[in-house]
């Protein structure tokens, strides 16, 4: 086996220490769950899974270290992905056909692609996760079993795995929450400002960061 046992558990349960712990992708994806329901959360969820996939692979193939070594390559990206997650706050906000007017509203419908699509880009512009992969993953490898590459991969798909499961559960009780709110008038006529406020405040915490 390349990783350890021993470590390979370690690995397991940091990694559900930090999945289980609510951050800016969870929060995209409840906002996405409570607003477009829970079939748009689970694609949100696999969207984001495939972006953290694409940053596990540059883990791996040391494509983090070159981003990390450049300040200007991080400030491009991060912005991007703040800009981005801006972009979906003001059309959730100006998207008065998708506003629930009625008491009994379904969630709006959203093109299944283009909700992978926008998960997706959300993940993979966001700086942080490839430095965060830099970081974590190395430390459970074992330079004396097997490639190291081979195993911050084989890491890496158990991170991106546990983060989907434990990303459902969120969807699951989020996509319930949102149906029992959208029996609420005042919620039907507002929650597409919260939504598109939660996508703007992740953009701006985003390019806030330091």
């Amino acid at each position: 086996m390349p990783i350890p046992p021993q470590k390979l558990a370690l690995f397991v349960a940091a990694t559900l220490a930090l999945t289980l712990t609510p951050g800016p992708a969870v929060l995209f994806i409840v906002a996405r769950s409570m607003s477009l329901g829970r079939r748009a959360g689970f694609m949100s969820v696999l969207g984001v899974g495939l972006g953290n996939t694409v940053h596990a692979a540059a883990a791996a193939l040391g494509l983090a270290a070159l981003l990390a070594s450049s300040p200007v390559a991080f400030s491009f990206v991060r912005y991007l992905g703040a800009a981005y997650l801006v972009l979906l706050g003001v059309r959730r906000v100006l998207d008065r056909g998708a506003s629930l007017g009625a008491a009994d509203a379904a969630p709006a419908a959203a093109p299944p692609r283009a909700v992978l699509r926008q998960a997706f880009l959300v993940a993979a512009l966001n700086p942080k996760t490839a430095l965060f992969f830099l970081a974590f993953l190395p430390q459970f490898a074992d330079p004396a079993r097997a490639s190291v590459t081979v195993q911050i991969l084989l890491l890496g798909f158990v991170f991106v795995t546990l983060a989907i499961v434990t990303d459902s559960g969120y969807v699951l009780l989020a996509g319930g929450l949102g149906a029992w709110l959208r029996k609420n008038p005042a919620f039907a006529r507002g929650e597409r400002y919260v939504s598109g406020a939660v996508y703007m405040g992740l953009g701006a915490l985003s390019a806030l960061a330091r």
